[in-house]
């Protein structure tokens, strides 16, 4: 099924990118520190390497990819580049349209914090205020706030459901489920154990997507309107992302596409580009995706005060970040309302969000004074969506290795 594509974890591969230019754990701290003292120090980047970069985005035999296309940026500066999809012996638009998978994230929290300027919506009010009974009993009150930075304490989508055999996503991959489907499927199923809460609310950070499906739902009890009806007209049309969409249920992918596979059980690539998911589905590019993190740094979309909520690490009552479950994270809370922060080997600090679905493995990352910007779309052969991306990693090291050199 489609949602296991959105367990992934975040940003993990742009720590495994960094780790190998001499970035780690040890780092993290000092990092975070400068860029909360000095949060609009402009990085100095070396002038970008485009034969580096074309270089690291070319497939490999162990990369378990048929091809990528990928965009970064400097100020006065921009490489595009792309690749021969192997199964089609084609080249690959460099401006081709992708899945984004859980990019969305930001573009639903974006929306969240909109409603929040404007008096809507109050990030410290809880699911259970907003949405009575929507959460079992056995979960104390989770405010708007956790559900996007990530300090919930939810199950993640589908939790404790047998994951399905390739053959089995091929087959359901026009599967769609609404907002209200998941949530229920997730916290209430039929034929195993209810889930029960990882921790309390607040007190820890650890990767979920369920939260987002409960704020999707919240959006449209509160905007009164779909969640592609409030994302198009409060991000899409103002910035003219005119190549991206919210397709809902609709599978048919708009052209040129970056085509997406998963391998079966006997070993060939099957195409499924054309598939389903749910109401947060987003379908862009990179010159797309481009505009949108830099509009949204630059506080084209969000007045100072709800912007900061996307680069605030959530504390706990000693004014530390608070722990981090799994392996996204150097053990502390790296993320803050959508966005993850990983250190840079200039002491700066690189934000983003990466995004799988069935057959993509994509990320957007810039710093927030966008020195450094970057896309990225995989068109990924495997279903270990947890695993960071060969190809991505060559492509992140390549961008700031340079600036590693000048420490």
């Amino acid at each position: 099924m489609k949602m296991l594509a959105r367990r992934a974890t975040a940003l993990g591969l742009v720590g495994s990118a960094l780790l190998g230019i001499g970035i780690g754990a040890g780092s993290t701290a000092q990092a975070l520190a400068v860029s909360d003292a000095r949060p609009d120090i402009t990085n100095v980047l070396p002038s970008l390497d485009p034969p580096a970069l074309q270089a690291a985005i070319e497939t490999r035999p162990t990369d378990g990819a048929s091809g990528a296309i990928a965009r970064v940026g400097e100020p006065g500066q921009l490489w595009k580049g792309s690749t021969v999809d192997s199964q089609t012996g084609r080249k690959i638009p460099a401006n081709a349209h992708f899945h984004v998978g859980s990019i969305s994230k930001v573009f639903e929290t974006t929306v969240v914090l909109q409603l929040a300027a404007e008096g809507r919506l109050d990030l410290n009010r809880t699911v259970q205020q907003y949405m009575p009974g929507l959460l079992p009993h056995t979960f104390q009150p989770i405010t708007v706030r956790e559900l996007v930075n990530y300090t919930s304490g939810l199950p993640d989508v589908d939790e404790g459901k047998p994951a399905p055999s390739a053959d089995e996503t091929i087959i359901n991959r026009y599967e769609y489920r609404t907002f209200d489907e998941i949530i229920r499927s997730t916290l209430r199923p039929a034929h195993r154990p209810w889930p029960g809460p990882h921790f309390a609310p607040g007190t820890e950070q650890e990767y979920n997507s369920l939260g987002f499906r409960i704020a999707g739902r919240l959006i449209e009890q509160i905007a009164g309107h779909s969640f592609k009806e409030e994302v198009t007209k409060r991000i899409l049309r103002p910035l003219r992302l005119e190549q991206t969409s919210v397709p809902e249920d609709d599978p048919v992918m708009p052209r040129p596409y970056l085509h997406g596979y998963v391998t079966d059980s006997h070993g060939r690539a099957v195409d499924v580009s054309e598939q389903g998911g749910d109401p947060s589905n987003m379908i862009s590019t990179p010159a797309d995706l481009d505009r949108f993190i830099t509009a949204l740094f630059q506080g084209r979309l969000l007045p100072p005060g709800q912007l900061d909520e996307m680069f605030t690490l959530p504390k706990g009552d000693d004014g530390k970040p608070v722990p981090f479950i799994g392996t996204s994270c150097q053990k502390v809370a790296c993320f803050g309302a959508a966005l993850m922060s990983t250190p840079l080997p200039n002491g700066g600090l690189l934000w983003g969000k990466t995004g799988h679905d069935l057959g993509y493995a994509n990320g957007m990352f810039a710093t927030r004074d966008l020195s450094l910007r970057g896309i990225y779309s995989v068109s990924n052969l495997s279903l270990d969506f947890g695993t960071p991306t060969p190809l991505a990693n060559r492509l992140l090291t390549a961008a700031v290795a340079a600036d590693a050199g000048r420490r």
